[in-house]
């Protein structure tokens, strides 16, 4: 069978966030009543004037740089004709041949290869509204839909790859690279639930070492990284299995089904020549200064790659918990007003305890980052009594979880419990003596050679003390009274 290669092309719908819409001052929020936010302008009454969103531009112009685009001085939006129940205009403004932005670059690391995926464009326009469909999850089976126009008019940038990436594994590293970076940039909240991150793949397949591109399907919103993966996958598969049995491919737009592991035929895919692109005669040529880029470069804030290398030689982070933190901007906001207080605590166990015992906290109650009780302040203050030796790392992780249940601060912890963590040898001693002479059998089994039997007596010491004994010290002990029976 002749071996081929996929040729994949990534284009990216991304919610610009802005409080709101592109062309009117309707609210952007997610999950309000539908049709509620709405007026003559975002749901296409004649007569009705689009008004440039400024703050929505220079999000896109912080998106560009950040891909290290081309920002073109002077772009032209326009008017993309199509019918929909969704597009009450009947038709979309969008951008066309006169980009804001071109010719950008992401690499991704893939086998430990870097990739770099190139950047045709970045254009800015504005979504159509949502059908919400009944009696099925799909268009397909549903007995009826409605129109919610909420989103219609909700800013966008579509994001263009070359068709630079090879499978379906490398699709899902440049999204999630791609969503980190506009995370990052306050650009977009990246969150695929709610559709403000949309992915549509463009994928062939040509014989390997072939220069030529083969007919290209499209697929068309996949909503996570997953679907994103298999739904590529699956119609690479199909497409090898067209050619090889003689047929060939169809330029289609298809939908991937994750139920039935297929693709499933949308339409026949459309060129730009049938939209009928033309010059949106309400809005002026956007024109964008050398200025006003200095003013948006300026203003961003720092990228992933850089915070990343941040973590690793500055704050010496494990490359595990400096990814955990890249993951989550309000947990890495939290991990850095903890470290900024100069407290004397190591980065990386401020980031152990943040990325590990207090996320395991937040996840269970099920509440975000910024509500969490346990302040900067509050966990810096406990772990520099760790530090001290005051508290013991058990005892420092049973106060942070009634810190977290009750909102005390250590120091009233501390007091209420019995007070710090205990280091006299006599007092130790005295407990130990007792736990060796009710246990006998212990004090020969370890003396036989077997010394992990001493742990036993170490466990009864810190629950005598309510975790209050240093580990440490407490094994020495034990150890050395035994060896004196």
């Amino acid at each position: 069978m002749t071996p081929f290669e996929p040729v994949i092309g990534i284009e990216v719908h991304a919610q610009i966030k802005t409080a709101s819409k592109l062309f009117c001052a309707c609210s952007t929020q997610f999950g309000h009543d539908p049709n509620a936010n709405t007026c003559p302008i975002c749901i296409g009454f004649p007569g009705a004037l689009p008004v440039l969103n400024r703050n929505a531009v220079e999000l896109a112009i912080r998106a560009g740089l950040a891909l290290g685009c081309t920002l073109n001085p002077v772009s032209v939006f326009a008017r993309k004709n199509y019918f929909y129940p969704d597009l009450p205009k009947g038709y979309q403004i969008s951008q066309f041949d006169q980009p804001l932005c071109s010719n950008g670059l992401l690499e991704i690391q893939a086998n430990g290869e870097t990739r770099r995926i190139r950047i045709n464009r970045i254009h800015m326009e504005e979504d159509a509204g949502k059908l919400v469909h009944h009696g099925s999850a799909t268009i397909a089976g549903s007995t009826h839909s409605l129109v919610d126009l909420n989103r219609s008019s909700t800013p966008l940038i579509e994001i263009v790859s070359e068709p630079d990436i090879r499978s379906a594994e490398e699709a899902r590293l440049y999204m999630e690279a791609l969503k980190s970076i506009l995370q990052h940039m306050g650009v977009c909240d990246g969150n695929l639930e709610e559709g403000s991150l949309r992915a549509d793949a463009n994928v062939s397949i040509r014989p390997a070492g072939a220069t030529e591109l083969g007919t290209k399907t499209e697929l068309k919103n996949m909503n996570s990284f997953r679907a994103l993966e298999r739904g590529i996958l699956v119609e690479i598969e199909r497409q090898i299995q067209l050619v090889n049995s003689g047929e060939r491919v169809r330029q289609q737009t298809r939908t991937y089904d994750d139920a039935s592991q297929t693709t499933k035929l949308l339409r026949d895919k459309e060129e730009s020549h049938d939209y009928r692109y033309f010059p949106e005669p309400d809005l002026l040529p956007l024109r964008v200064s050398a200025a006003w880029v200095d003013t948006v470069r300026a203003s961003m804030p720092e990228l992933p790659e850089a915070k990343r290398k941040r973590y690793l030689e500055t704050h010496h982070l494990s490359a595990g918990d400096a990814d955990i933190l890249l993951a989550d901007l309000d947990m890495a906001a939290y991990f850095e007003a903890c470290v900024t207080q100069k407290s004397g605590v190591p980065a990386a166990e401020v980031a152990r305890f943040v990325v590990g015992d207090l996320n395991a906290l937040v996840k269970q109650e099920k509440i975000p980052f910024t509500k969490n009780p346990v302040t900067p302040e509050k966990l810096i203050a406990l772990l520099a009594l760790k530090e001290k030796g005051t508290v013991s790392i058990k005892m420092a992780k049973d106060f942070l979880v009634d810190m977290f249940k009750t909102g005390k601060a250590a120091a009233e912890l501390l007091d209420a419990g019995g007070g710090s963590q205990i280091s006299d040898e006599s007092e130790l001693i005295a407990i130990i003596d007792k736990l060796l002479a009710e246990n006998p059998d212990i004090v020969e089994k370890v003396k036989a050679g077997k010394a992990q039997s001493a742990n036993f007596i170490m466990g009864q010491v810190m629950k005598a003390t309510q975790g209050r004994a240093k580990p440490d010290l407490v094994r020495e002990l034990v150890l050395k009274q035994i060896s004196t029976r």
